[in-house]
């Protein structure tokens, strides 16, 4: 946890908030700092990931990127540790989307168990082939595993989308009114903690077994096209 993240336990639940004060940057500051709080919260019954109001999150962050080298692969390779960790907790995770959610927030959210997110003028998707980056192989397997067709199909236009349709994409499960955005959360949460708590695990872990699969042959991939490149 650090000035960028907090998280209170309130009963079985953790509430992790995202809060940079600025737009959710995922520097690798800011993802070691969700992983070590989404440690923490192991023990909790269901883990809420949040972002601050009008924003989920940037993404990853670009200038990182523009220095390349160690800099831009030790930011991505947080990244990739986060969604496996994600992916892997026996817990379930809620994402509350607040708003605006750029590739590693989309990331995030994708690996997720649940996705609520709040209407509005938002954007929500992958927009890596605008700003002139390939989408890494990682990113394509989590994407194949939690959106539709047509929505994968439309990774290569870089297409940002409003909440409502980000629900038929597959980004998110449904959209409510920002003030409703709480009361959604927790019943999901109340819902979430009233299954067997061994069956979620099992079931969870077969669910996620062959993305975490290839996410992990995609990151291979990645990082031999980054030492190649």
């Amino acid at each position: 946890m650090n000035d960028r993240t907090r998280m209170e336990v309130d009963g079985s639940c953790a509430w992790i908030t995202m809060d940079d004060g600025k737009v959710n940057v995922m520097s690798k500051e800011m993802l070691d700092a969700i992983a070590a709080c989404l440690d923490d919260a192991r023990d909790s019954a269901v883990t809420v990931l949040a972002g601050r109001k009008g924003i989920f999150s940037a993404g990853f962050d670009l200038k990182a990127f523009q220095r390349g080298g160690d800099a831009s692969q030790q930011m991505v390779e947080a990244g990739v540790r986060l969604i496996e960790k994600m992916l892997e907790h026996p817990r379930p995770i809620v994402a509350a989307c607040t708003g605006h959610a750029y590739p590693m927030g989309a990331f995030l959210m994708l690996a997720s168990d649940l996705r609520i997110g709040v209407a509005g003028n938002w954007n929500i998707g992958m927009n890596e082939v605008a700003i002139g980056l390939t989408v890494p192989h990682f990113a394509l397997a989590l994407a194949k595993h939690r959106l539709t067709a047509p929505a994968f199909a439309r990774i290569s236009t870089a297409a940002m989308i409003a909440p409502e349709q980000a629900v038929t994409f597959g980004y998110l499960d449904a959209v409510v009114a920002e003030p409703d955005l709480q009361l959604a959360v927790t019943d999901a949460v109340k819902k979430f903690q009233t299954l067997d708590r061994a069956s979620y695990i099992g079931t969870k872990a077969r669910i996620n077994a062959d993305v975490l699969r290839a996410i992990r042959n995609g990151w291979a991939l990645d990082r031999q096209r980054a030492v190649g490149s």
